[in-house]
C-alpha cells in the first residue's frame, strides 16, 4: 500500500495564501506601538508620538498624515501641498506637526497645552499607496506640588510660631499688663489677630494638590506674614525686660528665618515641581524655634521675678 500523498493543490494554496498575506503587509505602514502617552499641568506643550518604522520615501511630496480625535479630524498634513491645517472646530488650533521628520517616520503631533484633551487619538500615515494608522491614548496624570510631608511642615510651622506668639502674649498680659503697656498690648494684640487670620486663609488657600495661583498664593500667606513675628516678639521683650543679650540674639536667628523662607518662596512660586522646598521650610522651622525660644525665656523670666514690674519709659 503507498502512502497518500496531499494534492499539490493545496501546496500550492498555502504558498497562495501567504503570498497573499505577504503583499498585504508590504502594503501596510507598520507603527511602533505606544499605547498611551501622559501630561501634567507642567507641560507647556503636549506630544502625542507616532513612529512608522519603514517609510521608504524619498520625498516629502509623497506623504500623508491626518490626525483624529475621537473619530473627527483634527489635523491633516498634504505633502504635496505642504499644507497644514486644522480642519476641527472644536479647538486643536495649535497642532503642528514636524514636516522634515517625515521621511525619518515621525508624525507626532505637538500642541499647547490648553488644546489637550484627555481620550484616544489616531495617527494616519499614507506614503504613495502604503498606509496605515494607530491608536494612542492620551492621560492626565495630577502632580502634586509638594510632597504631603512638605505640605504638613509648610503649614505647621507658621500655625506652630503664632501659637508660641499668643503664649508670649499670655505672659505679657498676665504678668506685665499696666496703664503705661495697654496700648502696646492692644497693638500687640491687633497685630497677632490679623496675623493669625492671615496665616489661617493661608492654609485654606494652600491645600495639597497641583501648582496652581490659588496654592502660591495660600503659600505666600502662609511665609509673608510671619515678618511681623518679628515685631511682635520684639515689642514682647521690650515690654518685659528690655533688650538683653540672648533676645537680641533670638530676634537675629528669627530674622535668619525669615530671609530663608523668603528665598525658598521666591524659587518655589517659579517652579512647577519646586526642589528648594527644604530652604523654605528650614527657614519657617526656625521662625517656630525663635518664638519657643522667646517663650521659654520669657516664662523662666518671670518665674524669677518676685513682684514683677514692667520696665519704666525714660
Amino acid at each position: 500500500m503507498h502512502p497518500i500523498r496531499a494534492p499539490a493543490r493545496s501546496w500550492l494554496f498555502d504558498e497562495t495564501s501567504s503570498f497573499r498575506i505577504n503583499v498585504k503587509g508590504s502594503a501596510q505602514l507598520i507603527f511602533n506601538v505606544i499605547k498611551s502617552v501622559e501630561y501634567t499641568v507642567c507641560n507647556k506643550t503636549v506630544i502625542i508620538p507616532c513612529f512608522v518604522t519603514n517609510v521608504k520615501a524619498t520625498n516629502i511630496s509623497d506623504m500623508f498624515v491626518k490626525w483624529k480625535f475621537k473619530g473627527k479630524d483634527i489635523f491633516i498634513y498634504d505633502g504635496q501641498n505642504q499644507n497644514q491645517m486644522s480642519p476641527s472646530s472644536e479647538g486643536f488650533k495649535s497642532t503642528e506637526i514636524t514636516p522634515s521628520e517625515l521621511l525619518k517616520g515621525v508624525a507626532s503631533l505637538k500642541m499647547d497645552k490648553s488644546d489637550a484633551r484627555v481620550g484616544n487619538y489616531t495617527c494616519e500615515v499614507t506614503e504613495l499607496s502604503r498606509e496605515g494608522e494607530t491608536i494612542i491614548e492620551l492621560k492626565y496624570r495630577v502632580v502634586s506640588w509638594f510632597s504631603p510631608k512638605e505640605n504638613i511642615l509648610i503649614v505647621i510651622f507658621p500655625i506652630l510660631a503664632i501659637l508660641l506668639s499668643w503664649g508670649q502674649f499670655g505672659i505679657v498680659t498676665l504678668k506685665y499688663k499696666s496703664s503705661d503697656t495697654k496700648k502696646k498690648i492692644i497693638f500687640i494684640f491687633v497685630v497677632g489677630l490679623v496675623l493669625t487670620i492671615d496665616v489661617i486663609v493661608g492654609a485654606i488657600l494652600f491645600v495639597p494638590g497641583e501648582f496652581s495661583t490659588k496654592n502660591a498664593c495660600g503659600l505666600g500667606l502662609l511665609v509673608i506674614p510671619t515678618a511681623a513675628l518679628i515685631l511682635l516678639q520684639y515689642c514682647v521683650f521690650m515690654i518685659s525686660f528690655r533688650m538683653t543679650a540672648f533676645t537680641i540674639a533670638i530676634l537675629i536667628l528669627q530674622g535668619l528665618g525669615f530671609v530663608l523662607a523668603v528665598d525658598g518662596l521666591s524659587l518655589c512660586i517659579t517652579e512647577c515641581t519646586p526642589v528648594h522646598g527644604p530652604l523654605l521650610i528650614s527657614g519657617l522651622g526656625i521662625i517656630a524655634l525663635a518664638e519657643l525660644l522667646g517663650l521659654i525665656y520669657m516664662k523662666l523670666a518671670a518665674s524669677n521675678q518676685t513682684t514683677i514690674q514692667p520696665p519704666r519709659s525714660n
